[in-house]
């Protein structure tokens, strides 16, 4: 096209100035035949031009836009959430509420929402979350409901931890008075929800701590057991010790080390010499109610030992706690298994019952005549979990 634009402009300036000789000479005749020789010559010039090529037409797939790198991983994290729905999971359906769920993939869902809500938030949303509930039962004192699955101390994971956001909850507590501390006085395992609590000053640590070691605070948990302890009340005083177990997942955990054993003829009970590695675990029970197989029952641990409410129920009482995946085989790191019964009274099926949490709750402590004053006794409520599964069960919750 350039070159047919140079050519014009050429060939007009030649006519201008030959018309103009023309003119000043007289013969305007010879004007035309000119004109008739660059038409002609414009012609040739134009059909001598090259004609420009049309591009291919753009097939469908390069009319898309490029994919940036922010729309492709969005793109993997909804692939992976789509495929963690049709695989068992649900995040997909929790994300797009379009997605159709069944009333097993509902109650998974609840039960997630249930105890993963806190793990992997902020630490201002979880010292904020302990602060809701934060009880000053003393001057020097403080309990917070310690919610599931987050662990008190600093543990191997990333995920949150209470003592990380002690800082931050003293603030909450005290403003930016200088020198405010929250300490942690008796802890609780990560599977474990209710009191904790926490002393405002280094002194009321110590002396906690003191009655502690001492076997002087008594603390009061409530758990959903499978089964119903026979009897309905009772002590258990047998040790626990700590065994590797051998198989498939070779691992560690506690288990009972009596130092009685029945006797060859059934009749009565011989004393065995007790393991030097064993711990004395004394716990007492009480069933506080029970309905389809399952009961509410308050345990009193008296003494201190990793596990012991958990290792008393499964191995000494017969009757787990329900969720404890740990410790309701003795052989395998397995889901608890559950009575059909159970299952469709929990809305479950046996594939999904790897879902469920542990029930065992922090409901009470009380400390004697702290500090030379009256006792001090505080509670905290059951969690979402625990008193959806009691309503599922038929149980009715104590007005206590």
């Amino acid at each position: 096209m350039n070159s047919y634009r140079t050519v014009t402009l050429a060939c007009n300036n030649d006519v201008i100035r030959t018309c103009k000789a023309a003119i000043r000479s007289g013969k305007t005749g010879s004007i035309c035949h000119i004109s008739r020789g660059v038409a002609s010559l414009l012609t040739r010039a134009h059909a001598s031009v090259p004609r420009r090529e049309e591009p291919p037409p753009v097939s469908d797939s390069d009319k898309r836009p490029n994919l940036r790198a922010i729309d492709l991983a969005r793109k993997i994290r909804h692939e992976k959430q789509r495929g963690n729905a049709t695989g068992g999971g649900s995040d997909a359906a929790v994300l797009n509420p379009s997605v159709p769920v069944s009333q097993l993939q509902k109650r998974v869902i609840e039960l997630r929402q249930f105890t993963q809500q806190l793990q992997n938030v902020h630490p201002n949303v979880l010292a904020k979350h302990l602060h809701r509930g934060l009880i000053l039962p003393h001057p020097e004192l403080a309990v917070v409901n310690k919610p599931y699955g987050v662990s008190v101390q600093d543990g191997s994971s990333n995920k949150n931890n209470i003592s990380d956001v002690l800082p931050i909850l003293a603030k909450m507590v005290d403003g930016i008075r200088a020198g405010s501390r929250l300490h942690v006085c008796l802890g609780l395992d990560k599977e474990t929800t209710g009191t904790l609590l926490l002393a405002r000053t280094e002194e009321a640590l110590d002396y906690v701590q003191n009655l502690h070691k001492n076997h002087q605070v008594e603390r009061k948990y409530w758990v959903v057991a499978v089964g119903v302890p026979v009897p309905s009340e009772g002590v258990i005083d047998i040790p626990v010790i700590e065994r590797e177990v051998t198989g498939a997942q070779p691992h560690f955990k506690m288990g009972l080390s009596p130092v009685y054993r029945v006797s060859d003829g059934g009749e009565g009970v011989t004393k065995v010499r007790a393991n030097r590695q064993a711990q004395g675990a004394v716990t007492q029970y009480r069933v506080l109610d029970s309905s389809n197989g399952c009961s509410l029952v308050e345990l009193q641990p008296i003494t201190g030992v990793k596990h012991q409410l958990r290792v008393h129920m499964a191995y000494a009482l017969g009757s787990p706690i329900l969720g404890d995946h740990k410790y309701s085989h003795w052989t395998k790191l397995a889901p608890q298994k559950l009575p059909d019964g159970v299952l469709r009274r929990l809305g479950l099926e046996q594939s999904k019952a790897r879902y469920l949490p542990l029930h065992l709750h922090a409901r009470q402590l009380t400390l004697p005549e702290f500090k030379g004053q009256s006792d001090i006794t505080v509670s905290c409520p059951l969690p979402k979990y625990f008193t959806s599964t009691l309503r599922r069960l038929q149980i009715p919750i104590p007005d206590e």
